[in-house]
């Protein structure tokens, strides 16, 4: 039976991956340097700990950098770049429909809680979450399954009675280390990266509703007989 839905954010919920390395690319280039996509696809999902931009800055540039201030200003041109950045599609049908049919709503990001919250607000999406846990809240990031471990004794479900939704291979990996069911839905910065850990793949959470999400379950269920 599924008693839980557990949301990703970045990439899942809005298009925000694409304004982050944009607004990283720009702060490089204000240094006369290059951050390369290709480079910035292998870290999206893993978090500030993995790759810290300044500090990578710094080794190149070979000096200290003015950190706060920096990123102050490339915080702010994140804000600039997020301000008309939609629901992506299929989330708020996905949210109504779950709740409605009394299926438990968390929320498992690796950005921190500042980030995720103040966005939610942003979108209209504040309300309605029974959970909410980010990188913040736990000791290690995805893809690790702390965050999701975090969620789910948060909502007191067990990892078989919830299914995950992801768009990244370390938010997959992460997921599924905590025994999750994973659908993922690549965002155009994660769709080259290695998704095939997730039970399914969806091109938008459009194609995908409650009843089929709630097979995954039924499925897995009958299989384990």
């Amino acid at each position: 039976m599924l008693r839980a839905l557990i949301f990703d954010f970045d990439g899942l919920i809005v298009d925000s991956e694409i304004p982050v390395f944009q607004a990283w690319q720009e702060t490089y280039r204000a240094h006369g340097l290059e951050l390369p996509l290709e480079f910035w696809r292998t870290v999206i999902g893993r978090g500030s700990n993995y790759f810290d931009p300044i500090s990578d800055l710094e080794v190149k540039v070979g000096r200290a950098l003015e950190r706060e201030s920096l990123d102050s200003a490339r915080r702010a041109r994140v804000e600039v770049l997020m301000a008309d950045r939609p629901v992506l599609g299929g989330v708020r049908e996905l949210r109504a429909e779950a709740a409605t049919a009394g299926v438990r709503l968390g929320l498992a990001s690796g950005s921190s809680s500042s980030w995720v919250l103040g966005n939610l607000d942003r979108l209209g999406l504040g309300e309605g979450w029974d959970c909410i846990r980010c990188r913040d809240h736990v000791s290690r990031p995805k893809p690790a399954p702390d965050v999701y471990q975090a969620v789910l004794d948060c909502l007191q479900v067990e990892a078989g009675e919830a299914v995950a939704l992801e768009d990244s291979e370390y938010g997959v990996a992460a997921a599924k280390a905590a025994g999750l069911f994973c659908v993922v839905v690549p965002s155009a910065l994660t769709r080259d990266q290695d998704l095939s850990r997730a039970d399914l793949r969806l091109e938008s959470l459009s194609d995908g509703g409650l009843a089929e999400l709630e097979s995954l379950i039924a499925t897995a269920s009958a299989g384990s007989r």
